[in-house]
C-alpha cells in the first residue's frame, strides 16, 4: 500500500510545476497547460483525503469529478477565447495582447 504522503509529493510537484508554468510561460495555450496541472493536483488531493481520512465516503471523488467537468468547461472557453484572439492579431501571445485594447 502507497502511504499518503506519496500522493501529496507529487500533487506538490505538479501544482508548483503548474505555479511556475502560470508565471513564466508567455504563450496561452501553455498558460492553460499550467492551470490545468494545478487543477489536477488539486483533484489528486481531494481524492487521497479522501480515501485515507473517509474511505467509507464520496465527498473527495465527486469533488474531483466536479472539479474535472468545471476544468473541462474552462478549456473549452479559454480555447474559443485563443481562438478568437488568433483571428484578431494573429498571434496567441501574451504581450501581444495589448493590441486588443485599442
Amino acid at each position: 500500500m502507497i502511504h499518503m504522503e506519496y500522493y501529496l509529493i507529487v500533487s506538490a510537484v505538479m501544482f508548483f510545476a503548474g505555479i511556475y508554468g502560470f508565471f513564466t510561460r508567455r504563450n496561452t495555450l501553455a498558460i492553460l497547460i499550467s492551470i490545468e496541472l494545478i487543477l489536477n493536483a488539486t483533484d489528486i488531493n481531494f481524492a487521497v483525503f479522501n480515501r485515507f481520512l473517509f474511505p467509507g465516503g464520496l465527498e473527495g471523488y465527486f469533488f474531483s469529478l466536479f472539479s474535472i467537468a468545471v476544468s473541462a468547461a474552462e478549456t473549452a472557453v479559454a480555447i474559443a477565447i485563443m481562438i478568437n484572439i488568433y483571428r484578431n492579431i494573429r498571434s496567441i501571445q501574451v504581450n501581444k495582447l495589448d493590441e486588443m485594447k485599442w
